[in-house]
């Protein structure tokens, strides 16, 4: 199962770009990588674990902004096809990691 996170955070003032910055770092530490600019990718075991990160997620979001999260199936994640462009290594790897469990 895949969490993906789609976000547009303000970035006008010096408070709102700490917000962004810092929102994007926790994305990172907690796991995410990014798949394109603003959406960020993570793979979990289950929908448990899912409803855990997207609940971790809940006390990372800034006071403003638009923050989304889509849960889909590695099924329904392999089945994405891409118009230009190639995937990034790390979803590559991120199907590897799946394999092992």
């Amino acid at each position: 199962m895949r969490i993906i996170v789609f976000f547009d955070l303000p970035v006008s003032t010096k408070k709102e770009r700490y917000y962004a910055t810092r929102f994007r770092h926790d994305l990172l530490n907690d796991g995410y990588y990014m798949m394109q600019f603003s959406v960020y990718s993570r793979m979990v075991k289950g929908l448990a674990d899912a409803e855990k990160h997207i609940q971790r997620l809940h006390s990372l979001t800034p006071p403003s902004g638009s923050v989304r999260v889509l849960t889909v199936t590695e099924k329904q994640f392999a089945d994405m096809f891409f118009l230009v462009g190639q995937p990034p290594q790390a979803e590559k790897i991120g199907t590897q990691q799946l394999l092992m469990f």
